[in-house]
């Protein structure tokens, strides 16, 4: 007899991106990390990897069966027209339709949006690499699982490794927080529907490995890499009260007070 288990909650990432061989070596996988960054250890979870940048997607029939999803980066454009760039919109706007929770990350902030009737495109301003301070929008509607957070600092610095940008969020949406660089650094459509540019998952050596890749590749130039390199060495993202803010958005809890360096 087989004993299904059972979870109190249900995930899935939707990967669109394929490992690198330093997350491979290093992590296990992005999977790893996603789950690591946003997943309960102590909690009885469930999370399913759905490579959709390879065509995999989870079953229509068992959508209603998750509590959320997580939409990764990726190196392709989320306006391009690739077969499975299409396919994930199709299915962002089905989970939108269904209410189910949904967080995009860099590529999935921008499908997201794109998908739900924003606008995306190439960053006027260029490639942002390396650390930046997002600061969150003064007098926004509050979404319930923003209130279930701490009083939150008016800034934050996330590490960021993008060259696309929102240009216009969907007519539901609501921006709430920018930067220097970007003008959508976050967005929300009610409470099931949360973009974030940044990479809140990312630790600083998986960026270093990246810059160190984009360098060898010459998609970057050797004095921009120096200098995004030299600024992740003073400093340090606030991955802790990100990390957590994912959870609060997923799971509607907050877990513990984020350690905030002033």
């Amino acid at each position: 007899m087989v004993i299904k288990a059972e979870y109190k909650r249900r995930y899935a990432l939707l990967l669109a991106a394929r490992d690198s061989e330093y997350v491979k070596k290093v992590y296990g996988g992005y999977f790893n990390v996603f789950v690591d960054a946003f997943g309960e250890k102590e909690e009885n979870e469930k999370w399913d990897l759905y490579k959709v940048v390879d065509g995999e997607f989870p079953d229509k029939n068992e959508l209603q069966d998750y509590d959320g999803f997580v939409v990764s980066g990726s190196p392709y454009d989320a306006y391009g027209d690739d077969n499975w760039i299409l396919d994930l919109c199709l299915l962002l706007q089905t989970l939108d339709s269904m209410q189910k929770k949904v967080l995009g990350i860099c590529f999935g902030h921008q499908v997201l949006c794109r998908a739900l009737g924003g606008k995306v495109g190439k960053s006027h301003s260029g490639w942002d690499l390396g650390l930046r301070k997002v600061r969150i929008v003064k007098d926004f509607s509050p979404c319930s699982f923003f209130e279930s957070l701490p009083l939150m600092p008016p800034d934050l610095s996330i590490i960021e490794c993008h060259q696309d940008e929102v240009w216009e969020v969907p007519t539901r949406a609501q921006v709430i927080a920018v930067s220097d660089k970007t003008g959508v650094e976050m967005f929300t459509i009610g409470d099931h529907i949360l973009g974030i540019q940044g990479h809140p998952e990312y630790s600083k050596d998986i960026l270093i490995n990246i810059i160190d890749r984009l360098l060898t590749q010459d998609s970057i130039q050797v004095g921009f890499a120096a200098d995004a390199r030299s600024k992740l060495e003073i400093a340090e993202p606030d991955r802790k009260c990100w990390q957590e803010l994912c959870k609060a958005f997923l799971k509607g809890l907050w877990n513990a007070q984020p350690e905030i360096k002033p």
